[in-house]
């Protein structure tokens, strides 16, 4: 018995660090914003500690519903596209040999090696109307005028699947890379096509990797403000962006606040979900 407890006391200081951590830079934090999500805005921006659900209130105007709304298309979307492009890249990966599949793999990894920032100006300079693509165009004559690439939803979403695709890939190859590929030969020796093949047998036992890669994507694209306002413009507000005006330009912390508490919920749950469903070993249908 008292060796136990000296185990346990021991585990509890190898793990004291990390619980400092997080409860320094990540659980006060979140009480903080919680709590100023129910305070008020004064006069000249400052936070007035009075209990009141108003910014809460405020979140049911249409204009918000709207902006919400577009958030979780575009974050849906993008999972979406890094899914339909990330799937068959993993599983291409997953098969190829182990020198290409190291190639493959620091493909996906190397992006890393840059910052995101430079990166996104990078893509500005492709799609901009003076930029790489439309410059190209119209040197051989396939457009008369540049084309509107930049500050849409489409530039937006192509940038977030570029920054969020590895996060896709990794996921879904290391579920792809341990499934018992005897089953899907037994499976088409037994008569079914490929597709009735991937349908019953490698889908489902690549679910967990397919629920890990879109909550890896589609809850980071709620939190992007960067991209939606370098390849959005003033044109493009999500969430993220009305969150970072409410703090950095309307100074108004609480209505911040309280977007972000509903955000957070959101991904809550989520993650929630993931672990519900996606945590578990895909079965054979």
């Amino acid at each position: 018995m008292q060796r136990k407890i000296e185990i346990n006391k021991g585990a509890l200081g190898l793990l004291l660090p990390s619980i400092l951590w997080l409860l320094i830079f990540f659980v006060i934090p979140i009480i903080f914003i919680l709590i100023v999500s129910f305070a008020t805005r004064g006069e000249v921006g400052e936070v007035v500690y009075t209990f009141s659900f108003d910014n809460y209130k405020r979140l049911f105007d249409f204009r918000y519903f709207e902006i919400f709304y577009k958030s979780i298309i575009i974050s849906l979307s993008t999972t979406l596209l890094c899914l339909f492009f990330g799937y068959p890249f993993a599983s291409f990966a997953a098969k190829a040999s182990g020198k290409y599949r190291a190639l493959l793999m620091l493909l996906i990894i190397l992006p890393f090696w840059t910052n995101s920032l430079i990166r996104t100006y990078a893509w500005i300079i492709l799609l901009r109307s003076e930029g790489i693509i439309n410059s190209f165009l119209l040197a051989i004559g396939i457009i008369k005028e540049p084309l509107k690439l930049l500050y849409t939803n489409a530039s937006v979403m192509v940038g977030m699947v570029y920054m969020m695709f590895p996060f896709m890939v990794l996921p879904l190859y290391t579920s792809i890379e341990k499934l018992e590929y005897s089953l899907i030969e037994a499976s088409l020796d037994l008569g079914a096509s490929p597709v009735k093949t991937f349908l019953k047998i490698q889908l489902p036992l690549t679910m967990p990797g397919i629920f890990s890669g879109c909550l890896l994507v589609f809850v980071p694209t709620l939190g992007f403000f960067f991209i939606p306002d370098l390849m959005g413009g003033s044109k493009i507000v999500l969430m993220s962006n009305l969150i970072k005006n409410q703090f950095l330009t309307a100074r108004d912390w609480p209505f911040g606040s309280a977007i972000s508490v509903v955000l957070m919920i959101i991904m809550v749950i989520l993650i929630a979900i993931n672990f519900k469903f996606g945590g578990e070993k895909g079965s054979v249908m």
